[in-house]
Parts: C-alpha cells; sequence; structure tokens
C-alpha cells in the first residue's frame, strides 16, 4: 500500500522553533485553523503563540503536549502513540503532558462524545510526519546527500550508502531552522509498528502508587473547605436558613446564601444549576463541615414551576412520572421523519405488533465525587478542576466573578470518573463565587449524597414500537414514538430507518424540576434498549433468526435506501453483527444460561454484543459477555479491549440495577446502601471482545457498546425465563414478577 500525502496548511502548521539548550520544537494547530503568527525562529523561552506542540529533546526524547482531560479513557497514552508512529521514534523515547487549560493555544479542549482519537488522528499523524521529514532535510544538509536515500526506524536516521547514522536529538536543533516542507508523506498503515500494538498506561506508576492526581488530592497552605446544601426536594428554592447551631461548631469560618448564576445571565449549554440559591458552610477541615451540614436548618420555599420557567408547579414522583409518559404515549406526538405512507401500511395490516418500554433516571456514580479548588483574588482566578469542557465554563464563571477570561486560569486534573457528569461545570463556579466571597482559597467537596441528589441525571424515558405484518407476515411498517422527563432520546435516522418503505418516528417530552444532563451515550443508551428489544421481539414473531432479521433489513438498507438522511452505513453495521454471529457460533453457552444479542451505532462506531445470562442468589446475572466493535483504526488494542469491557459491565450494571426514585420531589436512593451497582461478583467471568479489522479512520470507543448491552440484557433474560422484560432495571422488574424480595 502507497503512503498517503498531505499538504500542510501554513496557518495551521508554521516553522518549528529552536529549543534553548538545543532541541526542536514544532508547534501545530489542534485540531482546527488558526490564526497565522510570525515567521521567525523563536526559541523556547519566547515560543508561538500557537495551538499545540512536539518538543524534540537533544536526548532524542520526544515530548507531545495533550490538551484534552483525562478521566480513564487513556488518550494520555494512546494520542502519543499516532505521534510516535508518524515521527518513527521508539515508544520508550515518548512522554506526554497533561496541558492546563489555555485557550489561546488550543482550540477545543473537550472531552466527551468518544471524539478524542477521532479528531485528533489526521492532525497527530501530519504533525508527526513533518517534524520527522524536517529531520529527514536536516540529515540530509549534514550529509550533503539525497533526502530520498535517507531512512528513518526508532528515532535514528539512516544513509546506508555511506554507512552513516544519527540520532534524531543529534540533529534536532539543525531540523528546527529547516523551512516547513509543503508535502509530507504518511505512513502506510501496513507499515505501522505502535499504533495496533498494546502500550502500557504512561500514567499507571502514578495511579498505583497513589501519587497526587486528582482534586481530592490537591492543598494549598491557608486553603478552607467548602460544602453546599441544596434543598433536599426538587421544584422548591431556598428562602432563608437557620444557621445559629453552626456557627457555634468547631472549625467553622462561615454560613452564607449563594447564588451559583444570577438571575439575569443567560446560559450556555454545559451550564446546569439545579437550584438558584444553595447554603453554604465554609471551615477548616472536611469532617467539620460536613459536621455541620447535619445542623444547617434550611426554610424551603413552595413548588416553584410555573408557565414561565417550564417546570411543574407540583412536587414530582416517580409512579406520577410513570403514569405521565404512558399518557402522553397516547397523544399526539411531533414527526422528526416520515417515509412512505406509514398510516396506510397500519391500516391495512394483517397484523400489528406493540410494544412500550421504560426506564428510569439514572446517578452517573463516578467514583470521586465532584470537587474543586479555587483561588479568587480580585485581578485574577485560579482553579484546579477536574472537568471534562473547561472552555465552555469560561463564559459562565467571566460572567459571574467580573474577570476577563484571560485572567481565569484553569489547571486541569485529572478525572476520578465522568461518563458525562463533569461536562457539567457547576461544582467550578460555586467553588469559585465561595473563594471570591471568603477571599481566601478553598476546596468545594460534595459527598455521595450530594452528588446523588443533587440532578444532572440520564432522563427518565418511554418508547412504543409499533409494527405491521401483512397477510405472508411481512414488514410492511414501523412506527417508533419515544419521549421521557423531560426529553425524548428519539434518533430519528438511525437503523431500521433506511430498510422499511412505511416508516414513522414521533417525539415528545414532559417539563420536569429535576435536572439532566449527558450520561454515557445519551439517548443512545436507552433507545438502543427499546429498539434492539423489539427487532429482537418482531423477529420472533416473524419466526425468523434475530441477526439474521436484521442483516436482512441491513441489506435491503444497502442495495435500495429509503430517504436520504440515514446516518449510518449498512454494510459496516452489517459485518460488526456477522462478526458477532461467527464468533458466538464458537463460544460455548454455559449450561442453564440464556442467549441474548444486540447492535447499535453510534458515536461513529458499529457495536454488537451478546451475553450468556442466568441466575445467582434467585436473580438474573451475565454469566459471559461478547462484543465485537468497528471503531476503524485501533490504536491502543489493550486499552480498546479495556474500554469494551468496562462499557458492558457498565451496561449490564444499570440494565439490571440502576434506577433513581423519587417521593415528593425527594431522591429516595443517595448512597450506594439504597442505589445498587453492579459488584465485582456481579461481573461476568469472561468477556470477549473483537475488531473488525480495517483501514479507516478511528472514531470512538468510550461510549459505543454501552446502549446495545441493555438489549442484550433483555433479550437473553427472554431467552432464559420465557418471558418479556420491559422496565429497567431488570432485576427489579424480575424480583417483583416472582414475588421476591427487592434490594
Amino acid at each position: 500500500m502507497r503512503a498517503e500525502k498531505t499538504t500542510i496548511d501554513r496557518r495551521s502548521f508554521l516553522k518549528a522553533a529552536l529549543l534553548a539548550g538545543g532541541g526542536m520544537i514544532l508547534q501545530f494547530n489542534w485540531p482546527g485553523p488558526i490564526a497565522a503568527a510570525a515567521e521567525n525562529n523563536p526559541t523556547e523561552s519566547a515560543p508561538f503563540t500557537l495551538n499545540s506542540y512536539i518538543k524534540i529533546h537533544p536526548d532524542g526524547k520526544v515530548t507531545l503536549f495533550n490538551p484534552n482531560p483525562e478521566f480513564g479513557q487513556n488518550v494520555n497514552t494512546s494520542l502519543p502513540m499516532i505521534l510516535a508512529e508518524e515521527l518513527d521514534v521508539s515508544w520508550d523515547h515518548v512522554q506526554v503532558e497533561q496541558a492546563d487549560f489555555f485557550p489561546e493555544r488550543f482550540e477545543r479542549q473537550f472531552t466527551g462524545g468518544s471524539q478524542s482519537i477521532r479528531r485528533a488522528w489526521p492532525v497527530l499523524r501530519t504533525a508527526g510526519a513533518t517534524a520527522r521529514q524536517m529531520l529527514i532535510l536536516a540529515a540530509a544538509q549534514h550529509w550533503a546527500v539525497s533526502a530520498d536515500e535517507i531512512t528513518t526506524d526508532a528515532g535514528i536516521l539512516y544513509h546506508k550508502k555511506s554507512d552513516q547514522k544519527l540520532s534524531y536529538g543529534d540533529i534536532a536543533s539543525a531540523a528546527a531552522l529547516i523551512p516547513l516542507p509543503k508535502n509530507v508523506k504518511l505512513k502506510a498503515i501496513a507499515d505501522f509498528k505502535i499504533i495496533g500494538s498494546s502500550k502500557r498506561n504512561v500514567e499507571i506508576d502514578n495511579i498505583v502508587t497513589g501519587k497526587p492526581l486528582f482534586t481530592s488530592d490537591y492543598k494549598k497552605e491557608g486553603m478552607l473547605i467548602a460544602m453546599i446544601v441544596h434543598p433536599a426536594s426538587f421544584g422548591r428554592e431556598i428562602t432563608a436558613i437557620d444557621d445559629k447551631a453552626v456557627r457555634q461548631m468547631p472549625g467553622i469560618k462561615e454560613v452564607f446564601i449563594m447564588e451559583p448564576v444570577l438571575k439575569d445571565y443567560k446560559k450556555n449549554g454545559f451550564d446546569v444549576f439545579t437550584y438558584e440559591q444553595v447554603a453554604v458552610i465554609v471551615g477548616n477541615t472536611t469532617w467539620e463541615v460536613m459536621q455541620a451540614k447535619k445542623k444547617l436548618i434550611l426554610q424551603l420555599s413552595r413548588p416553584t414551576g410555573n408557565a414561565r420557567n417550564g417546570k411543574p408547579d407540583f412536587l414530582e414522583s416517580t409512579a406520577r412520572h410513570y403514569a405521565d409518559m404512558e399518557h402522553h404515549s397516547t397523544l399526539p406526538a411531533e414527526v422528526k421523519r416520515r417515509d412512505g405512507d406509514p398510516e396506510s401500511a397500519f391500516k391495512k395490516a394483517a397484523r400489528i405488533i406493540e410494544r412500550t418500554y421504560t426506564a428510569p433516571f439514572l446517578v452517573h456514580n463516578t467514583m470521586e465525587p465532584v470537587s474543586c479548588f479555587a483561588d479568587v483574588r480580585a485581578d485574577h482566578a485560579e482553579l484546579y478542576a477536574p472537568i471534562q469542557a473547561p472552555e465552555f465554563i469560561t463564559t459562565t464563571l467571566s460572567a459571574r466573578l467580573g474577570l476577563p477570561k484571560e485572567k481565569i486560569k484553569i489547571n486541569l486534573a485529572r478525572m476520578g470518573g465522568g461518563f458525562g457528569l463533569r461536562a457539567y461545570g457547576h461544582h467550578v463556579v460555586e467553588a469559585a463565587v465561595i473563594s471570591q466571597k471568603i477571599k481566601a482559597p478553598v476546596k468545594l467537596m460534595y459527598t455521595r449524597e450530594d452528588e446523588a441528589t443533587y440532578g444532572i441525571y440520564r432522563p427518565s424515558y418511554s418508547a412504543t414500537y409499533r409494527a405491521a405484518l401483512d397477510e405472508n407476515n411481512q414488514l410492511i411498517g414501523f412506527h417508533i414514538k419515544a419521549g421521557g422527563i423531560p426529553e425524548t432520546p428519539l434518533h430519528e435516522n438511525r437503523f431500521p430507518a433506511g430498510a422499511i418503505d412505511n416508516y414513522l418516528a414521533e417525539a415528545w417530552a414532559i417539563p420536569s424540576a429535576i435536572t439532566i444532563g449527558a450520561f454515557r451515550a445519551p439517548r443512545s443508551n436507552f433507545i438502543a434498549s427499546a429498539e434492539q428489544s423489539f427487532l429482537d421481539e418482531l423477529a420472533f414473531e416473524m419466526k425468523k433468526d434475530p441477526l439474521d432479521f436484521r442483516l436482512e433489513l441491513l441489506k435491503r438498507a444497502k442495495e435500495k435506501p429509503v430517504g436520504q438522511r440515514n446516518d449510518y452505513d449498512a454494510d459496516r453495521y452489517a459485518g460488526v453483527i456477522q462478526l458477532l454471529k461467527d464468533k458466538a457460533a464458537i463460544l460455548a453457552r454455559p449450561a442453564g444460561t440464556g442467549r441474548g444479542m444486540a447492535a447499535y451505532f453510534c458515536h461513529n462506531t458499529y457495536a454488537a454484543v451478546m451475553v450468556d445470562i442466568g441466575m445467582k442468589n434467585n436473580e438474573p446475572y451475565v454469566k459471559q459477555a461478547l462484543a465485537t466493535l468497528d471503531c476503524g483504526i485501533v490504536i491502543n488494542k489493550d486499552a480498546a479491549i479495556n474500554m469494551a469491557e468496562g462499557a458492558l459491565i457498565d451496561g449490564i450494571g444499570n440494565a439490571l440495577y440502576g434506577e433513581q426514585l423519587f417521593m415528593d420531589g425527594v431522591p429516595l436512593k443517595s448512597n450506594f446502601n439504597t442505589y445498587r451497582m453492579i459488584r465485582m461478583n456481579e461481573a461476568p467471568e469472561k468477556i470477549e471482545v473483537h475488531f473488525v479489522e480495517n483501514q479507516d479512520n478511528p472514531t470512538g470507543m468510550g461510549e459505543p457498546l454501552f446502549p446495545p448491552t441493555f438489549a442484550a440484557v433483555a433479550n437473553a433474560l427472554f431467552d432464559h425465563t420465557g418471558k418479556r422484560y420491559y422496565k429497567q432495571p431488570f432485576v427489579k422488574q424480575y424480583l417483583d414478577e416472582n414475588k421476591s424480595p427487592v434490594i
């Protein structure tokens, strides 16, 4: 295979700089266009104010500045692997530095949507290839030979005709003065040595030895501890506090009511603040503040909902949520897509299959509850924060603190889990406002109970599917009507859209005072479960193998697609299902288990999953699992497998156990003694992960396998018990129907 060529845009890649003390720095754009900078050759003490860079040190070591926040998805290892591959340097010579938030240099510092590798792929390849070509040109000048005669391997330049060699470090300073090459060759994929292999996490030593990595570990002299107290009930607000007892407790410095954002501030998409006001307690130690929280008395308003804010004027409860969703599913809804004449198809149908699926609110339950350090002064602010989207929260901080954005510095902490929760910067704003108020550095700490009851949940959803079958038992119409509280989960242009002549997709939503946010594979995490469960049921009614039925539909979508807005590649979708089918055929099913399969496309990746489910302690549990993925080129195989295993276990746990309940606006589950998470002894005993081998650009890995896992569990339960389970969490429904005590 021939190597690819790429042309350098000088607005994206400019001349390399000479490092003070020798060496080379190549600054480049990550990931989009930026303003052109000066054409001179600055030293390290006066670098380009550009986007990102590679350093090649005199000793041959290579450093990559990584702007993407790390929360366990291993970008601090996988991203430099791409660079090392194209640079053709030995992996043990590569190191990575986590960039702090630097909007002037980095255009997009955001971790989410399974986009880190996908967006960095072309940029890092080109950057690495550019640096390598400049080293070759510098060596050619040094030896007075043609650049075409020079080869590279593991950080060494070779001129085989004269039997000469140089390390990258030997020639890096000279390479920094080479004019930027206009065209560079990218490696042929067949020549990859690092990409596609498995590399050890570069931070593993810090992780296993407990070196400070997280905000919870951060300390600064003079720092105080702060915690918030919010209303126990969604839909109510604080009107006053009784803090007499609190102020007399040891170590307590301040007690006050705070507005996270001012009423006239127009929120952006990642501004989610559940309450207009929260109470704040500041003290010397975490323990002292936690004890003080128990003594603070809040006076609360009646439900604050009205037509203006779109919230209900009553306190919400789970029973009413489900009743309201059931009612809304019968009302007229917004048509999002219509192909053919679905109404006529259903009118003339010989048989109609209809099923409704529901799911509860879910709590993110990250390993580390949210926290943030803030030191806000009159003329600047410095924060140490675990956040997925620092670029979005600076606008909010600037407006609330009255400081220009350039005076706000955010140091990015490693996140102890995210799943979408840390895309929202409420904790960052709260910490900053508290610090500004008390005129001291402060670390805001959430307890597990704070995080579980504050909101920003995965919404509660419901979807009704209908299929029209003719007298020959063939599918002639398909209808999905999906909604939730307070949003719809519908993706109207995803499979099986495009595979059925008569197709209708409708959406509805119910307002709520309960705040929601992105939850691993937003919306997909429910709609995949409903869709893939219904396709299994439909295949059963049509007396077809479930996977063969999907493959038939995908063949139609490939050969004679319906509509122009289908957002999946039918051939790749079919490929990942076929691989699952092939691998499942040779994986023995454990005795006494039922087998279920499902597939889904989201975040640019095709994923399929199979689980074998049995019983343990009179409850369903997954004994073994199999996953297949088409995520393009796999960068770090072990890391990709680890993410797949994590997504599978997370999906199994949420499908079987995950549920937040409400009574009069109060969340009923606030810690792991009531909110059940999957335990180590409930995880599958065996998980196999296989990848479709191709040369497509890499796509997402953190989220795509999560959604179909829910449906695979549901389908396996049917295969094992002969009964369909429509209401998550499935263990609760199973225990209810078998009259066993509910955990």
